[in-house]
């Protein structure tokens, strides 16, 4: 559907009593700023998500004048199924989301990015650090660890104060798991043993270890003779073009406050020197050394390294606050690749790098919350956390507190609640935590649902308990689907 002809169609929306209000409420908003013509069907079930395709075709009067039939989210799953049951209006038929509050989405705003989201042309080279320390059991587990999360070539790093007398050893081993690999290494000897036996890129090079890199066969990356400067680099280019040998510059990324900004403007002039020289940034410096998450970070040193032309990156993730940074640059360098090729800001095109708040809040207003308390007819409890407080809903009940342990002593205290035993004392704290969590970070939070940690998210099971006085019967959703 085009979103600029939206007023020229008749909406049908389809849902249960449980979520009429809500439905009502979202589907004007979206009247008023879309200006589309809808009616609003309240079939005579409780819970839309319990509706059947036959249960649909004695129920469902299917409008002459509907362009679209709306029917809830979790009836995608017999979609085919229900059309079947309506042929004649099939194509007509469609789903909306699950969630009721997401319905903008069938109104074009969604994600921006297009179906060719995922390209990619910079390259992840994840290091482990003192590989020699670990046992070759160890090291193998990390280095397809790391190769899972995204990075292209793992990076042997070496101790500087030993010489690791099995490098040679562990890289055949870890060559024959499929791995591409770098060393990393001063060690003339180290780098030899390790390009022996498989090693295809060298870090690092400048002045002081150039001898014997045409034995190596291997690509190299070339640093500075001075940190803080471009000294050397000239002419060690030529040197390295002179015997064929491939190579990457490294003008060294500094921390913050120990020249940073400099060093940025250091990788500019070298792409300004080297306009088709391929360039790596080691962007674990920054990571690895400010008190911050690392995803931010990752994502904005990958955009500058999008637009710079720098088609590698190396990191580590050591620190526990940048122990996910190779996923995070493997989401980060689509993202800033479809954004510089597209010409449009990096927002709302990848969801999984916003960990810490959500990309956006769905809340009910009060009033819906109302109605809900007064249309509900069983006992089970609905938790919503929104405007600084938990709420909790039943029938003839509504109750809200910022705290969950006065929310749960008021709930107590409620004379018609007879019905929480020790395991469903547990399961609406468990939820109470969750929808504490999500107020004190902003985030969304959904009885039964994991709160979304973007590429961290880990999915929950369903635990909502059944009720006790019919044991046979799941408690039913809430009031957010369709």
């Amino acid at each position: 559907m085009n979103a600029t002809s939206y007023s020229q169609y008749q909406y049908q929306f389809v849902t249960g009593k449980l979520a009429s209000a809500a439905t009502q409420e979202i589907v004007a908003t979206l009247q008023r700023e879309f200006g589309f013509r809808y009616r609003i069907d309240i079939l005579p079930i409780t819970v839309a998500a319990l509706m059947t395709p036959k249960w649909l075709q004695r129920h469902l009067n299917i409008r002459p004048e509907s362009d679209f039939i709306i029917l809830p989210g979790y009836l995608e799953p017999v979609l085919t199924e229900i059309r079947s049951t309506f042929p004649a209006v099939a194509q007509k038929i469609k789903c909306g989301p699950k969630d009721i509050r997401d319905l903008p989405q069938l109104f074009g705003k969604k994600l921006r990015r297009g179906d060719d989201y995922g390209q990619h042309d910079i390259e992840i080279l994840a290091e482990i650090n003192h590989a020699p320390r670990l046992e070759l059991k160890t090291l193998l587990a990390e280095a397809n660890r790391l190769k899972s999360a995204g990075a292209d070539i793992i990076d042997i790093g070496c101790d500087p104060n030993g010489r690791w007398s099995q490098i040679g050893e562990a890289i055949r081993a870890l060559k024959s798991e499929g791995l591409r690999l770098s060393v990393d290494s001063f060690d003339k000897w180290e780098v030899e043993q390790a390009c022996a036996a498989g090693a295809e890129l060298v870090l690092s090079v400048n002045s002081s270890n150039l001898e014997g890199v045409v034995d190596w066969g291997a690509e190299v990356v070339l640093i500075p003779d001075q940190i803080g400067s471009l000294e050397g680099l000239d002419r060690n280019i030529d040197r390295l073009s002179n015997h064929g040998i491939s190579f990457r510059i490294d003008p060294i990324l500094e921390p913050i406050g120990c020249g940073f900004a400099a060093s940025l403007d250091r990788y500019q002039q070298t792409r300004r020197m080297w306009p088709e020289a391929e360039i790596l940034m080691g962007i674990g410096n920054i990571t690895e050394l400010t008190d911050c998450d690392s995803a931010g970070i990752n994502v904005l040193l990958l955009g500058i390294c999008q637009e710079l032309q720098i088609r590698s990156v190396l990191t580590t993730q050591v620190i526990n606050w940048a122990n996910t940074s190779v996923a995070e640059c493997h989401l980060a360098r689509k993202l800033v690749y479809y954004s510089q090729r597209n010409r449009i800001p990096p927002k709302h095109i990848e969801p999984n790098l916003v960990m810490l708040r959500d990309p956006k809040l769905n809340r009910f207003s009060s009033q819906v919350l109302e109605q809900l308390a007064a249309t509900i007819r069983d006992n089970n409890y609905r938790i919503f956390a929104q405007e600084g407080e938990i709420h909790i809903v039943s029938a003839n009940l509504h109750l809200h507190h910022s705290d969950p342990y006065e929310l749960m002593d008021a709930l107590m205290k409620q004379p018609q609640v007879t019905n929480i035993d020790v395991s469903h004392a547990f399961y609406l704290g468990f939820e109470m935590a969750k929808a504490h969590t999500a107020l004190l970070l902003n985030k969304q939070y959904e009885q039964d649902e994991a709160l979304n940690w973007g590429l961290l998210t880990r999915p929950e099971k369903h635990h909502r308990l059944h009720r006790k006085t019919r044991s046979s019967e799941s408690v039913p959703p809430g009031p957010t689907e369709s």
